[in-house]
């Protein structure tokens, strides 16, 4: 990858970089995975740091779509089919019909909006039962969630805000017909509470382990279901899944943007869990998938009732997700880093790699939002990115007390390198695994293993929270 140069003077060979970056690195900018001491669970001893995030679409795995960010997507809807979260049969034809018409934000957004709408009807020419009504919901907010990632580069980027809403009614629809019903509140958070979804195995009341899920910066409900709350119900588990700021309703709706200081998040649900009589208070854990790798453990090291904890992958700092190219635009001086990128940046810019800009800048600044959803590029760069900056927890991550196992793939094109940074400044009891290409778990989150990712992740968490 050739870098920029940190010449400010030379605004073309500047330009020239970026926008050769962004155009060959859609991946990178899509992201948007012993009782003491450390010891190696199920996995081969891992190298010291992870490999380089490649150029090329998505080494080693199945090729759905050329583009490696609609390949990277397209594949986390394949892998949500283990448990229920999709059909192999529809991804698959969806994909051909995308490929088809032509590989596009529209082509792809329009596609699997409209498989969304059809499995939200009842089949044609039969009456469907309330299980088969439950799996269709399920697989709905999916396909819905698939069109939302890529809705603002579509064209029709106002729809945003309905498109959320639609993949939300099919996930509550879910939720009403499990078996129990998931328990659903409101959980006092500033002026927007956060909705949070409680399954439980049964109706017993018995006291059991629960699982609190984080998602990431642009995952939504059903990833939750596919990466841990399915596999918690497996085991006899409660699991919780939420949204907090930056994420779900909070942002599409109430245009609240993720906070530094997730233990404010985190704390009043561990309270909200505390006051259930089904909940066992002393074996309550924590994961965070994708960006919730650094706010899961951000939560951890400041509220002292998580009994275990799961970074999947580690991420000490989301900034440095973004390509050096892209970073390189902050200076300590937001007007000047403001004219640098409407001037010199913005111009250059590829629809397809503004389109992206636009989606991962979005859960960080609600005017970046808005402005997209009106087909416009958001002009205050430096106010989001200096959010995205704090966000660091580098100086926090040695107060976790919690047993910590931390995730890292093979081929993590995000956050290369950073979950062994974590694992190294642990200093409470940790593991580290690293899931691999051999079993087809490579990538960021294992998007064509969730079942071996769970495995992984519950056989450990079994194991901490029985000694709790």
């Amino acid at each position: 990858m050739t870098h920029a140069s940190s010449d400010r003077a030379s605004g073309t060979s500047r330009r020239t970089a970026l926008a050769g970056l962004v155009g060959g690195a859609g991946a990178v900018l899509a992201a948007g995975c012993s009782p003491s001491g450390a010891s190696p669970v199920n996995a081969p001893t891992p190298s010291a740091s992870a490999p380089a995030p490649t150029a090329g679409a998505t080494p080693g795995v199945m090729t759905l779509f050329k583009d490696p960010a609609f390949n990277f997507n397209g594949l986390l809807a394949l892998g949500g089919s283990g448990h229920g979260a999709a059909e192999v049969g529809e991804v698959l034809t969806a994909v051909n019909a995308i490929n088809k018409a032509g590989l596009s934000a529209q082509t792809y957004t329009e596609t699997f909006r409209k498989l969304g709408n059809q499995l939200m009807e009842a089949p044609e020419g039969a009456k469907p039962g309330t299980e088969t009504t439950r799996f269709r919901a399920l697989r709905a907010s999916q396909y819905y969630a698939q069109a939302l990632f890529f809705v603002l580069g579509s064209e029709d980027p106002g729809s945003e805000e309905q498109l959320y809403k639609s993949g939300r009614g099919a996930w509550d629809r879910f939720c009403e017909l499990s078996h129990p019903a998931a328990v659903t509140a409101d959980v006092p958070y500033g002026r927007s509470p956060l909705p949070v979804w409680f399954f439980r195995p049964d109706e017993s009341g018995e006291r059991r382990p629960t699982v609190i899920l984080t998602n990431g910066s642009d995952g939504q409900n059903v990833d939750m279901w596919t990466y841990g709350v399915a596999a918690a119900l497996g085991r006899g588990w409660n699991a919780l899944v939420y949204d907090g700021p930056g994420q779900g309703h909070l942002l599409f709706v109430d245009r609240v943007v993720f906070t530094p200081r997730w233990e404010t998040v985190v704390t009043p649900i561990v309270d909200w869990l505390a006051a259930r009589s089904d909940v066992d208070t002393g074996k309550i854990a924590l994961t965070g998938l994708s960006m919730g790798g650094c706010l899961a453990p951000r939560a951890a090291a400041f509220e002292s009732r998580i009994a275990a904890l799961v970074a999947m992958p580690g991420v000490l700092a989301p900034w440095l997700g973004f390509p050096p190219e892209i970073r390189k635009i902050l200076t300590p001086d937001k007007e000047e880093t403001n004219t640098i990128w409407n001037k010199e940046v913005v111009p250059e810019l590829p629809p397809s790699a503004a389109a992206t800009l636009k989606k991962r800048i979005e859960p960080f600044s609600v005017p970046a939002m808005l402005d997209a959803r009106e087909g416009k590029m958001f002009t205050d760069f430096s106010t989001p990115a200096r959010l995205i900056e704090s966000l660091d927890i580098t100086s926090v991550v040695g107060r976790i007390k919690a047993p910590t196992l931390v995730l890292d793939y093979d081929d993590e094109q995000f956050y290369p390198g950073q979950p062994r940074q974590m694992f190294d400044k642990l200093t409470g009891p940790k593991d580290y695994v690293k899931l691999t290409a051999a079993t087809g778990a490579q990538l960021h989150c294992s998007p064509m293993a969730p079942q071996q990712h769970c495995e992984v992740v519950f056989d450990w968490l079994q194991e901490k929270l029985s000694g709790s």
